[in-house]
């Protein structure tokens, strides 16, 4: 694509439609509470509507709110008010339109295998571009994945495939 994505309200409020869910998904991950991951959506939307740059492709565009929104979530959780927050029920969800009990243990993961296992399984990226919009190496990527399920599979005790 030639340009900026972002040259018409048009272009932004598809962009919204578009992504808002995939978003909001990333971000509850991270946050586990629906106030707080609305506030990261929104967050990450303004800063796509105040990005310069131009973007190559949707792939492009996508990668890049993944990785903005990942990072956004990730300050949150730094902040010394976080760490003595009660983490809100699962049922607080919202968009996520499957609750199950592999969603469920997946949100008890720590972060570093949490968003691979996500994206891997419940966004469809290969290892390769998961390696690339979090800017790791493609080995960690592999390595995160193997972790994780090994965790996954001994909290709800079965195989994953």
């Amino acid at each position: 694509m030639e340009g900026s994505l972002l040259c018409a309200d048009k272009e932004i409020t598809r962009l919204y439609n578009q992504y808002v869910n995939m978003v909001y998904q990333i971000c509850f991950l991270y946050l586990k509470n629906k106030a707080d991951t609305e506030d990261a959506v929104q967050t990450t939307f303004i800063q796509l509507l105040s990005e310069k740059k131009a973007f190559q492709s949707e792939e492009h565009v996508k990668a890049w709110l993944i990785r903005t929104a990942s990072n956004y979530c990730k300050n949150q959780l730094k902040h010394w008010w976080r760490r003595n927050k009660d983490i809100e029920l699962i049922t607080e969800m919202g968009n996520i339109d499957k609750v199950d009990h592999t969603l469920e243990a997946l949100l008890q993961l720590p972060e570093k295998y949490k968003t691979v296992i996500y994206m891997y399984y419940y966004m469809g990226y290969r290892a390769e571009e998961i390696a690339q919009i979090l800017n790791q190496k493609h080995t960690t990527i592999r390595t995160l994945l193997s972790r994780g399920r090994e965790r996954l599979k001994q909290m709800i005790g079965g195989e994953l495939s």
